[in-house]
């Protein structure tokens, strides 16, 4: 006897599921290969902080308990590290969670919110569990087009998405964009400012997102100790705002939603600060060696603030992430291959992965014929 499907709510099969870049594991379990070299999620390449570990060895013997469910010790330290009262700010698993926490606590049916794609999928997939209707808006050279996102901004828009620098392309907006559009959205409107790679911009005028948290703002800014605190794997990230948005989504909030490991290692590398200089250094290395490798071979790229690369193959980019992987390089063809189909996004590594990397894909890049010739100069956004 077939059983007939459970009913489901009309959402869930909206949502495209989430694909994740390959683990190195199953690449190499698939191909018979040994050496992989994962370049696709934008996972810091040197690791965490010797101190984070530790912490994790010394909290090992204590997973037979529940953790702490306020975060108490994190949050202390965490809320001296970014000059914020503790009742500002929101401990989650993965900033993730404080995304989909935003969606749950602030969206109703016939709600809707505003977004760029290409950008962080998972704006679109917290709309939709929360049956509301997600506005995606084409990014204009690479950027957010706010004035076109506002125009799709009304009474009913709660939340409008903002990933700074963005994934995929890494393109930023300044500090002065960032006030112009807090003071044009609707008083009913969270701006959430998504800022997973904020520990990597360096621009002149990257915004400083906490001058308008402290100002009281309507904005929830998100960060992780995924990226450059190399934490991935434990599934720590943090939302700051002010009190009475934090308290909102603490409705929504699971309990013991950051386990004890990620608390320890996440406050050890806080307190480390050669982990945040000596990744950033790596990447500056890792963006100026990509940066003349595809300037020489006439290859056009999205200029970056965060820790990858916008690339165009001039190939269809679904068979040259094939091709790579072939030779055991693991790089992002995602969910804008509709509008950039010639596009690949490689994370920043070390030399060695670097250096693989452009091997792996000048031989991709000779194997395919070419679609056509780059739009624009190499080393500036198409």
């Amino acid at each position: 006897m077939t059983a007939r499907p459970l009913p489901t709510r009309d959402a869930i099969h909206r949502i495209r599921p989430y694909r994740p870049g390959k683990p190195l594991q199953e690449v190499e379990r698939e191909l018979g290969i040994t050496g992989a070299v994962k370049l696709a999620s934008n996972e810091n390449p040197l690791g965490p902080s010797p101190a984070a570990l530790a912490a994790m060895r010394a909290a090992a013997p204590e997973v037979a308990f529940y953790p702490e469910d306020t975060c108490h010790t994190l949050k202390r330290a965490l809320a001296a590290h970014v000059d914020l009262p503790e009742e500002c700010l929101f401990l989650g698993n993965g900033s993730d969670e404080v995304l989909h926490s935003a969606a749950l606590t602030y969206l109703n049916p016939g709600d809707n919110t505003v977004m760029a794609v290409p950008s962080f999928v998972m704006y679109e997939t917290d709309t939709l569990v929360a049956d509301a209707e997600p506005r995606q808006v084409p990014v204009r050279d690479f950027l957010h087009d706010l004035p076109a996102m506002l125009d799709r901004t009304d009474e009913r828009t709660r939340l409008f998405f903002v990933c700074n620098p963005n994934n995929p392309t890494g393109t930023y907006l300044s500090h002065s964009d960032i006030a112009d559009l807090l003071d044009r959205l609707p008083d009913t409107c969270l701006l959430v400012f998504d800022e997973a790679y904020y520990e990597y911009a360096d621009a002149p005028d990257y915004p400083c997102a906490l001058d308008f948290v402290r100002q009281g703002r309507s904005i929830l800014v998100t960060r992780t100790f995924s990226k450059i605190y190399a934490l991935a794997g434990l599934r720590i990230g943090y939302g700051m705002a002010r009190p009475d948005i934090i308290q909102a989504l603490q409705q929504t909030r699971p309990p013991f939603n950051v386990n004890s490991l990620a608390q320890a290692a996440a406050e050890a590398s806080l307190a480390d600060d050669t982990q945040v200089t000596r990744s950033r250094e790596c990447n500056q290395a890792a963006k100026t060696y990509l940066s003349e490798a595809f300037q020489e071979r006439g290859v056009a790229f999205v200029p970056t603030q965060a820790n990858f690369m916008f690339v165009d193959t001039a190939r269809d980019a679904r068979r040259v992430g094939e091709e790579m992987l072939r030779r055991g390089v693991v790089i992002r063809v995602g969910d804008w291959i509709f509008a950039y189909p010639t596009y690949l996004r490689v994370t920043l590594g070390t030399p060695a992965q670097n250096r693989r990397f452009i091997e792996a894909f000048d031989a991709a890049r000779s194997a395919l014929p070419q679609w056509r010739e780059p739009s624009v100069a190499a080393g500036t956004a198409a």
